[in-house]
């Protein structure tokens, strides 16, 4: 057997072991046809559970008062979410203890344990629902990534959520 040279310093450095030759005529597994399409199926049944988490999230978002909220429908740009949210809280501990709301309140609706990163810190918190993508940040931070520019150049009035 004989491996292409490498093209860089990384791949070189590869263990031959780590290499992963494909049998020619191995078929698929026989549920893997009916997996497929279970998963298409699931994926548009799972907008309906999107939608849910995304009015939980904004209705949590409005009662803890977070600032200038923001929903972007992300649904066929990205497979990483149906939806992103990104808010502002007033002040580090603001940021916290909405973030930490929104996760207790998806967790009593029946979503699950959310991921959650920068909860200490209270200047970014980004909360991973799966469907949904909240960013909480502080207005000063949230200014310097601007994360609505970069996912929608305009953001239509109706999918203002203020």
């Amino acid at each position: 057997m004989q491996y292409a040279k490498p093209r860089s310093l990384f791949l070189s450095r590869q263990s031959q072991d780590l290499k992963v030759q494909q049998k020619p005529g191995r078929a698929k597994p026989a549920g893997a046809v009916k997996e497929a399409a279970a998963s298409r199926e699931g994926q548009a049944a799972g907008t309906g559970e999107s939608s849910k988490m995304l009015a939980l999230v904004l209705e949590s978002l409005e009662e803890d008062k977070a600032e200038d909220v923001v929903s972007i429908d992300l649904t066929g740009k990205t497979p990483i979410a149906d939806h992103m949210v990104v808010a502002s809280g007033r002040s580090q501990r603001h940021v916290g203890a909405v973030a930490d709301h929104l996760v207790r309140r998806m967790k009593e609706a029946g979503f699950g344990t959310s991921q959650v990163e920068g909860m200490k810190q209270g200047d970014w918190v980004l909360i991973d629902g799966g469907d949904v993508v909240i960013h909480v940040f502080r207005p000063e931070v949230r200014e310097f990534y601007r994360l609505e520019k970069m996912w929608s150049a305009d953001i239509p009035a109706d999918q203002l959520a203020v």
